[in-house]
């Protein structure tokens, strides 16, 4: 089993976060959404790591959904897993051609990621997975709270646990205590490989563009997008609760 270097922040905050939630029970088998950027990578890893000492035994599997785009290679994935003593599957898919040629969408990630999420929830059914994780950060917490407000005109964002759906799987963010520099700097320390998305529409997202804004305001009011995550689990809004604001700032 892999060794892993400035591990304590990220695996704190990922254990704190599951024992909050109740996210893991004894015996259940959990595929990570693995697409090989530095989020899904991270809490691979720290799921995999936590193994060893979470009083709930549990298993991991790694689901890679590769939508079709030209460039993606998935071996240095591959290779990680291996080393965590984790299984890779990886689902080819057409996504991209149906988002990008067949239908011509104008605001592709909304279909894409739905279509991403089906093929990540059907490989868990067949593996017999009972809990699918997604490698949300904190940041992005209070980037969907923005981004909902700012395009769809309501307050929401996702929820920290999903109640199963129809195929008996339930959905759970284990990283959502963990900030973007949390994470970046445990890949980087850790030399993790961290695969590019060859996506034509990566960093050209709504997202990309309420990230721009919050660090741009962060860079005069320190601590502006933990301020934000901290108002969502004071307000428990869908699904957040306050456990006494202990997540790192």
């Amino acid at each position: 089993m892999r060794n892993f270097k400035y591990q304590s922040a990220l695996l704190s905050a990922v254990r704190r976060c599951v024992k909050n939630y109740d996210m893991i029970n004894s015996g259940d088998r959990i595929a990570v959404g693995a697409s090989g950027g530095k989020d899904s990578t991270a809490l691979l890893c720290a799921l995999g790591a936590m193994r060893a000492f979470y009083p709930q035994k549990y298993s991991v599997v790694a689901v890679t959904v590769d939508c079709g785009f030209d460039g993606m290679d998935y071996s240095p994935l591959t290779g990680l897993c291996a080393s965590l003593d984790i299984e890779h599957h990886i689902i080819k898919t057409e996504i991209s051609k149906i988002v990008f040629d067949a239908r011509a969408e104008s605001n592709p990630c909304s279909l894409c990621s739905r279509m991403r999420r089906g093929a990540l929830h059907n490989e868990a059914e067949k593996l017999g997975c009972t809990k699918v994780a997604l490698g949300h950060n904190r940041d992005d917490v209070s980037q969907t709270l923005l981004m909902n407000l700012f395009y769809a005109g309501k307050l929401g964002v996702f929820w920290p646990v999903n109640l199963p759906d129809e195929k008996n799987i339930s959905l759970i963010r284990p990283l959502i205590y963990a900030s973007e520099k949390t994470v970046r700097e445990f890949c980087r320390r850790n030399n993790l490989p961290i695969i590019k998305n060859t996506c034509p529409e990566d960093k050209h997202t709504r997202r990309e563009t309420v990230k721009n804004l919050i660090k741009a305001v962060e860079r005069e009011n320190k601590g502006v997008s933990y301020r934000i995550f901290r108002a969502i689990e004071k307000s428990e809004i869908d699904g957040f609760r306050d456990f006494g604001g202990k997540s790192e700032r």
